[in-house]
């Protein structure tokens, strides 16, 4: 009793001192020195009767006493862009998208290990619940040797910075001091609540002690996503500034900085696509580990994880493009001209690949799921229908690539009469790219669907009608989507835009609807046998490397393509850059750094495989109890 009490106290004590860590950033950042140590100075300037200077800014348009100094204007010289015998920009491009990638991670593991730690507490299957802490405490073992890796490449990024563009960091720091302080301490505060949570495990994993470790995993996350949130304050001021006038004086609101006009939707954006990636790297992880397994018991253990860690990640692509179309509008609504460079201009082509590798995600992930199919007994009535899918699939996937004008030689362009094919130009419009994209993720729900239901026969007496339901609303959905692709050619182009507003509830209301009416007439099915986990085929933990690795190239194309938008400003309209680089390459040489980023990575984060490895035997869990294959599969998990 006594002990159990010391174990309260201390773990009380403990989440009292990470809130404590939370809040002391934001205590010692209230006497603001951007602010705080400037006002006095205009207070004294007009007690003094001398002029106090304003400026008006120039996204929100308001007035404001000027407190900081002007954009520097650079030059070309070991002053401004000091270089070694390397371009500077490909040094700078290599240590942040490394450093991207592993905060991307670690941001996004800590929050699948909160969701699945919360299933194991919440469950009344005590089997099960061991079953889930294992798998959550495996997720947290994985990101954190990844944790450290991002604090040095953290570290890595800002002497890089400091070293080749000084003028340029040394204007963005005197622009976000605070904000800059904030981020260093809440770094802080992270590390030590991941190590406590870590470490404290196996020390809080019964009763009250283990919510108050699960707690501790809320507090890890918020501090995770604040950061993100003030990283992405810097890109989302890089291109679109505000908080400053024309000449980039600060103007002493760091709200206005902070909150530029792609910030929200960077935000959504990078929470979503880090989610997904994340989701994706351990499921590569889990392939990784099924594929290299010695005995039945691990093949089932990792099997279950790729599956989950599959679906956490997918069910946060699914979302994704509708959010990167949001993103997409803000930055025509800031400036159209950045827009037309996007999707109409020198980074169009790079979006056909983008569009490519989205296509290759969803295939990837169909792909899985009717292969996992084949470890459920009674999944077979489904397998007949699986080829109309894969027809649906690749129609929507062919419409979503084709590009709407083509890159060609003088002579190819006279022999086809033009930059656009009589016939496959029609399919790059937005209009019937909408629906392309539309088609593939309510296929994708439909897939999901069915291996929601592969074993199960549902017992409720309205369940002929409800699957009657369930097919004609599917039906009607592919209908509506084609339909307003189609109709789409025979209105003007800003109503055109409208449609897409249509098409995405309709697909909206498939992944909801359906899944809460599967749900329902799911409950209390007769199950046609357990699944049998560890009885997949191979091919399918290597669709799951694939998705893992089109996710990765992936997130570095949208970050050069959402970098190059800004062509040869480092802060949009505001500081120039002067450098020899201020232009933008050649989409091959953007390929070639991508996947060179990409297989760096993925050789990196083998060593932290390896390294997650070494700790095995600290398992918290006494047994793998309830292997996967041996008892019903959890219900929650599909």
């Amino acid at each position: 009793m006594g002990l159990l009490t010391g174990k309260r106290v201390f773990s009380i004590m403990a989440l009292c001192m990470m809130v404590g860590l939370l809040l002391l950033p934001i205590v010692i950042a209230l006497p603001s020195p951007a602010i705080g140590e400037e006002a006095p100075a205009g207070d004294a300037a007009k007690k003094d009767g001398d002029k106090v200077e304003k400026g008006r800014d120039v996204y929100y348009k308001t007035e404001g006493i000027v407190v900081g100094a002007p954009a520097p204007k650079t030059t070309d010289g070991p002053k401004d862009y000091p270089r070694y015998n390397f371009e500077s920009r490909v040094l700078i491009w290599f240590a942040n998208q490394q450093h991207l990638y592993y905060g991307s991670f670690v941001l996004a593991v800590p929050i699948f290990c909160m969701i699945i730690e919360f299933m194991g507490v919440v469950t009344k299957d005590k089997a099960l619940a061991k079953r889930y802490d294992q798998l959550a405490y495996d997720f947290i073992k994985i990101s954190l040797t990844a944790y450290s890796l991002t604090a040095i490449l953290g570290g890595i990024l800002i002497f890089t910075f400091l070293t080749l563009y000084p003028a340029f960091f040394g204007y963005l720091s005197s622009i976000f001091r605070p904000v800059m302080h904030i981020y260093a301490l809440m770094f802080v505060a992270e590390s030590g609540t991941l190590y406590i949570y870590y470490y404290g495990w196996d020390k809080m994993k019964e009763g009250f002690l283990k919510w108050i470790h699960l707690s501790m995993s809320v507090v890890l996350n918020v501090i995770g996503t604040l950061l993100m949130f003030l990283a992405n304050s810097w890109i989302g001021f890089m291109m679109s500034p505000a908080g400053v006038d024309e000449q980039g004086r600060y103007l002493g609101n760091i709200w206005h900085v902070i909150h530029t006009a792609l910030w929200n939707p960077l935000n959504l954006h990078r929470i979503l696509g880090n989610m997904a990636f994340g989701g994706g790297v351990v499921a590569a992880y889990a392939a990784y580990k099924f594929l290299s397994a010695k005995t039945e018991e691990d093949r089932a253990h990792y099997d279950w994880m790729g599956y989950i860690a599959m679906a956490l990640g997918v069910a946060f692509l699914i979302p994704l493009p509708f959010a990167g179309y949001w993103l997409m509008r803000e930055v025509y609504a800031y400036r159209q001209q950045m827009g037309i460079t996007l999707m109409g201009g020198l980074l169009a082509w790079l979006f056909i690949i983008q569009a490519t590798m989205i296509g290759i995600l969803f295939l990837s992930t169909n792909y899985y799921l009717w292969q996992a199919m084949g470890r459920m007994r009674g999944a077979e009535k489904y397998q007949r229908y699986i080829k109309y899918l894969v027809f649906l699939l690749i129609c929507g996937f062919l419409v979503f690539i084709t590009p709407h004008t083509m890159v060609m030689s003088p002579a190819e362009l006279k022999a086809m009469g033009g930059q656009q094919h009589p016939v496959l130009g029609n399919f790059g419009v937005m209009s019937a790219k909408n629906g392309g994209i539309n088609v593939i993720i309510t296929t994708t729900v439909l897939s999901f669907i069915w291996y929601m239901r592969g074993n199960k026969v549902s017992t409720v007496s309205w369940a002929k009608f409800g699957n009657i339901f369930m097919g004609v609303f599917f039906a009607c959905a592919y209908i509506n989507i084609i339909w307003l692709a189609i109709y789409g050619y025979y209105i003007p182009a800003n109503v055109r835009v409208g449609l897409s507003v249509p098409q995405v509830a309709t697909t909206l209301s498939c992944l909801f609807f359906m899944f809460a009416l599967n749900t329902v007439m799911m409950k209390g099915a007769k199950q046609m046998g357990p699944i049998e986990w560890g009885k997949i085929s191979v091919r399918s933990q290597y669709a799951l490397i694939m998705l893992a690795t089109a996710f990765t190239w992936m997130m570095a194309l949208m970050g050069y393509i959402r970098s190059s938008v800004r062509l040869f400003w480092h802060v949009n309209e505001i500081m120039r850059d002067n450098s020899p680089w201020a232009y933008t390459h050649t989409v091959g040489f953007a390929a070639n750094m991508i996947s060179f980023n990409v297989l760096f990575f993925w050789i990196s984060i083998l060593f932290v495989f390896w390294m997650g490895s070494l700790a095995a035997k600290k398992a918290p869990v006494e047994a793998k109890a309830g292997i996967p294959g041996s008892v019903p599969q959890p219900a929650a998990s599909h």
